[in-house]
């Protein structure tokens, strides 16, 4: 793997309800892509040898917080971009912290 990111989605949308809602809705899309990827308290990972599609799902996922209700999002993204050679993986960042 050559990429990877960590995006969070913020809907500006009144109640924890509907944040929560809108965000269960960009997870199912992450989920869609059949990347790997990981849900944080805060952001969600993902891994991709393709850069420009890790940039297309940064772009599609405030897009679908939109079609799924919020007037406008906040997003955040980090990036790690290797094109000569591998990032860590999750599971090497964090593999050894995952309860059992």
């Amino acid at each position: 793997m050559s990429a990877s990111i960590a995006i969070q989605v913020l809907p500006q949308v009144d109640g924890d309800a509907e944040v929560c809602r809108i965000v269960d809705e960009v997870i199912a899309y992450i989920d869609s892509t059949g990347l790997r990827y990981q849900v944080g308290p805060f952001e969600t990972t993902i891994e991709r040898e393709s850069y420009e599609q890790l940039m297309e799902i940064v772009q599609e996922c405030p897009r679908v917080a939109i079609r799924a209700g919020a007037p406008k999002v906040s997003a955040y993204v980090k990036l790690v971009y290797q094109p000569e050679g591998k990032v860590l993986s999750i599971d090497q960042k964090i593999g050894k912290y995952q309860q059992r």
